[in-house]
């Protein structure tokens, strides 16, 4: 197993076991990691018991399709942007009717910049569901690299957010 591999597998794992000794389940929303985020968690055996489902909604279609974003913040705001990335999380742990749920929306490259956001932009939400209510965090990152490197330090920085959730 290469090093870049071990870490997110390392990461992973440490997500699975914390989600199963609190009985709770993940999902996710992927854009720029066409489903990397969900490889990496579904690569620990048994993550059964603690993942159903994510959902790789590529297009600003599907998003909305899919996970209800709504058409006004597409445009508005655009599909990386924090509204949407929220939306997304908010959109795959109603969806899913998990308990967590981690979303990404970027640009990996490369090309696809636009006026203050670059290749490598990437706006991450979190949601948890505690108690009825719905806790949502957002951030964003910039990354530096080619298209692969992007994608792959948004998938480690996804799976670090779940661990500090």
């Amino acid at each position: 197993m290469a090093t870049t591999d071990r870490v997110l597998f390392g990461l992973a794992e440490r997500v699975g076991r914390r989600l199963l000794a609190q009985a709770r389940r993940v999902t996710t929303a992927e854009s720029c990691t066409g489903g990397w985020i969900a490889k990496a968690l579904t690569d620990v055996p048994g993550s059964s018991q603690w993942f159903g489902e994510g959902f790789v909604t590529y297009s600003n279609e599907a998003k909305a399709r899919r996970l209800g974003v709504s058409r006004p913040a597409l445009e508005r705001h655009g599909a990386v942007s924090k509204a949407v990335a929220i939306a997304l999380a908010e959109g795959a742990l109603r969806r899913a009717g998990a308990d967590v749920s981690v979303a990404v929306t970027g640009i990996a490259g490369p090309d696809g910049a636009v006026p203050g956001k670059p290749v490598g932009t990437v706006w991450f939400s979190w949601a948890e569901r505690r108690g009825g209510r719905i806790r949502v965090t957002a951030e964003r990152r910039n990354f530096r690299g080619d298209r692969e490197a992007v994608r792959r330090k948004t998938v480690e920085a996804a799976l670090r957010g779940l661990l500090r959730r």
